[in-house]
């Protein structure tokens, strides 16, 4: 018997095999279709029961087996896997393609569209209509046949350049290995970290020396300690050009390929570019906002990343001598500058930051904000035996969501952290249907001495993540497709961001930052610092956020028709905010899995959009009480249970009584009192 085809509520990783999957999905695939051909040839006249809400609830089995599989092959993927989802995501497209183009089925959607205005719907009910009729009137349904035939193989051909593109990018990070037999070549490096490269080089077959990687554990502490310039530079252009070698692995054909599938696409939709596309359905509306806003931020931080950047290039001069600074020093110097300027460094931290305090404490943040509690299970199928399970229930002790958190990089594991869901949230038959959801990152493992130590970044991505988390759990809304973080992209990001915040307050730091040796709370002293230091170099750190927006509606707001060289392309949209000299032979592009496989294309200006909106709701928090009740409250009802239900908007003001100010964001990050 197939798990996957069996009724399951958690997933049944264990009993899952690889070939499990394909016959799964065909057979899955078909029970969809008999679904969406009960709905189109349904002999009554089209309703909003009988139409959209059966739409909305089509397929369920489909998306279950979809979840599984995607998030397998992003937290624990091999090469069958690999196989397996190449040849399956055309199948997926073609499938949505199948619905989207079903005219037929359109005719019945847009009858119930036709008639909104009359029918009594709630503002749930109509955005789901509205949401509905978009997604056949902006992916062709109005289309000529030829046209749709088009669409058809463009969309084929997208699901699969974007896939490899992953994979190339994940075989890259995989492949090299710098191997050190010299401990004079980590000089510099702290003790735990020393033990850590040791610990991987064993892992990897070596009886000794140490091994450095592109995966973030590894990579960020020897750029940011390691004082061998040359090897700092190695590693620099090793990750700096990841998929851009010319070789089997090369990204660029890929690059080149999807800016140009995704342009002819809106343009057969009706749209002068991707970014237009994309954009109708952001809080932003149009990538001429998203460049307004982009270049607002770019001329408030500019000169403030400049000063700094000055700074920096000075203070290694003086320190030892550097004529000219490069990418691989960034790192090193920042550091140095920022211990000699507030007396703190990572190390410094990191016995406060036991990976296990750390998950306590945002579990204890979460208890006093929403009144949530966390119980780890341990009856739960899991993918992976690092992988934590926890029941979360709510005051009243009622069940709220399950919550998966894997925490550590792993081969078949690709970088970064995200927060995922094996099943949403809704509402059927009376019955709440509760979530599965999931947090992926990539920590320092523990050693044989230490165990899991966060430096302070990755004590703010977990809180990161956990605020999209909290955004899956606490959902609270009738259809699955409005549910949690389904919202519009440049909405996504506020309650993740918003919680980054708690790591920085004496109140919340005492909760759990104590050490993990002697039990005792974090100094004040260090709290002070770890505050005073949070807009340290604030501008250089905009600056290279906007660059990557800048870089991301180069390729999407514009006709890519005309671009040939890659790395040409970039360097030209890198213009206006570079600050290291360029180099050679790296490409960002080529590696910049956000827009060109993930759901970042023409978005990536969502993170700065996002960063408006929670500054501006943590001033509020500031205001009342960074534990206070009632605006804790007013978020979870307004925000993180809403989804999508409603206008992004329209729900933030509900909880803030008016719109953003940008002010909040640039007093934050200490760019008002510059020019």
């Amino acid at each position: 018997m197939n798990p996957l085809l069996t009724r399951f509520d958690t997933a049944p990783f264990s009993k899952i095999k690889s070939e499990h999957f394909k016959p799964a999905f065909l057979q899955a695939m078909d029970g969809a279709r008999a679904e969406i051909d009960a709905i189109t040839n349904n002999p009554e006249s089209p309703t909003f029961g009988n139409t959209i809400e059966s739409l909305e609830f089509a397929g369920r089995e489909l998306d279950r087996i979809s979840s599984v599989f995607f998030n397998l092959n992003s937290a624990e993927t091999n090469g069958d896997i690999q196989k397996i989802a190449q040849e399956v995501s055309p199948l997926l497209s073609e499938f949505s393609n199948d619905i989207t183009l079903n005219a037929p089925l359109f005719h019945r959607v847009k009858s119930v569209y036709e008639q909104k205005d009359v029918l009594d719907l709630s503002i749930e009910q109509q955005t789901l209509l509205d949401k509905k009729y978009k997604n056949f009137s902006r992916n062709g349904a109005n289309l000529p046949e030829e046209k749709k035939k088009r669409l058809r193989e463009i969309d084929a051909e997208l699901s699969k350049r974007k896939l490899q593109f992953g994979e190339n990018v994940l075989a890259e990070t995989n492949k090299y290995e710098m191997y050190l037999t010299e401990e004079a070549d980590l000089d510099g490096l702290p003790e735990g970290e020393k033990e850590a490269a040791a610990q991987l080089a064993r892992s990897k077959g070596k009886d000794s020396g140490w091994m450095v990687t592109l995966d973030y554990p590894s990579y960020v502490p020897f750029m940011k300690y390691a004082k061998n310039r040359d090897l700092r530079k190695e590693l620099s252009r090793a990750f700096g050009s990841k998929a851009f070698h010319g070789d089997a692995l090369d990204n660029q054909e890929n690059v080149l390929n999807i800016a140009q599938l995704r342009h002819e696409r809106a343009n057969l939709l009706g749209y002068t570019t991707h970014a237009h596309f994309v954009l109708e359905e952001r809080m932003a509306e149009t990538p001429g906002k998203v460049l307004d806003f982009l270049n607002e931020l770019l001329e408030k931080a500019k000169p403030a990343a400049e000063r700094e950047f000055k700074q920096l290039e000075d203070f290694a001069k003086d320190m030892d001598g550097i004529g000219r600074l490069e990418k691989w020093d960034g790192s090193y110097y920042s550091e140095k500058l920022k211990q000699q300027l507030f007396d703190l460094d990572d190390e410094k931290l990191k016995p406060y930051f036991k990976l296990e305090n750390v998950i306590d404490g945002v579990f204890e943040v979460a208890g006093k904000l929403f009144g949530l509690r966390f119980e780890e299970i341990f009856d739960v199928d899991k993918y992976h035996e690092e992988v934590k399970t926890y029941n979360v229930f709510d005051g009243e002790g009622s069940f709220v969501a399950l919550f998966y958190a894997d925490f550590h990089p792993r081969p078949g594991k690709r970088g970064g952290a995200w927060m995922t869901s094996y099943k949403p949230q809704y509402r059927e038959g009376g019955k709440n249907v509760r979530p599965h959801i999931s947090n992926v990152c990539n920590f320092t493992r523990s050693t044989p001495s230490k165990p899991s130590l966060l430096t302070f970044n990755e004590v703010t991505t977990l809180f990161h993540e956990f605020g999209h988390g909290l955004h899956g759990m606490l959902a609270n809304t009738t259809y699955p497709s409005l549910s949690g973080t389904s919202v519009f992209w440049d909405f996504v990001e506020l309650p993740s961001q918003v919680m980054e915040n708690w790591c920085y307050e004496k109140e919340a730091l005492e909760l759990f930052a104590s050490h993990y040796e002697t039990g005792e709370p974090i100094p004040m002293e260090l709290v002070r610092k770890i505050k005073e230091s949070a807009t340290f170099q604030e501008g250089m750190a905009t600056l290279r956020q906007l660059s990557f927006g800048l870089l991301d509606m180069s390729w999407h707001g514009a006709d890519p028709a005309n671009i040939t060289d890659v790395k040409a392309h970039e360097t030209q949209a890198f213009e206006g905010t570079n600050l290291y000299p360029e180099t050679a032979g790296t490409c960002m592009s080529t590696a910049f899995s956000h827009i060109f496989q993930g759901g970042y294309s023409s978005g990536y200006y969502s993170y700065k959009w996002a960063e408006v909106l929670d500054a501006d709701a943590f001033a509020y928090f500031k205001e009342k009480g960074i534990f206070n009740k009632e605006v804790a409250a007013q978020f979870k009802e307004h925000v993180l249970s809403k989804g999508g239900t409603e206008k992004p908007m329209v729900l933030y003001k509900r909880f803030r009584g008016s719109e953003p100010k940008i002010e909040a964001l640039l007093e934050r990050a200490g760019l008002l009192k510059v020019g």
